[in-house]
């Protein structure tokens, strides 16, 4: 005998909702973007705030020396 898998109503009205929401919007997930984005400034009350894109050290500079920088070699060669 094959057991259905145990639902949850919450995760279930959590799929209904985005279903309806993509549903509204035809799929196209650039205007449930802007939607929201819409009713987030209308509300004054961000819910989302970019972190950008940041590296955590400047790019290939670390550890990295220029020819210039590097010492002249011995004279007797």
């Amino acid at each position: 005998m094959i057991q259905k898998p145990k639902t949850d109503p919450i995760v279930d009205e959590i799929h209904a909702v985005r279903r309806e929401i993509s549903d509204r919007f035809g799929g196209d997930v650039r205007a449930i973007a802007a939607d929201a984005n819409a009713r987030m400034l209308a509300s004054g009350c961000p819910i989302w705030k970019p972190a950008g894109n940041h590296p955590m050290q400047p790019s290939g500079e670390v550890g990295r020396f220029e020819v210039k920088d590097q010492p002249s070699p011995p004279a007797d060669r």
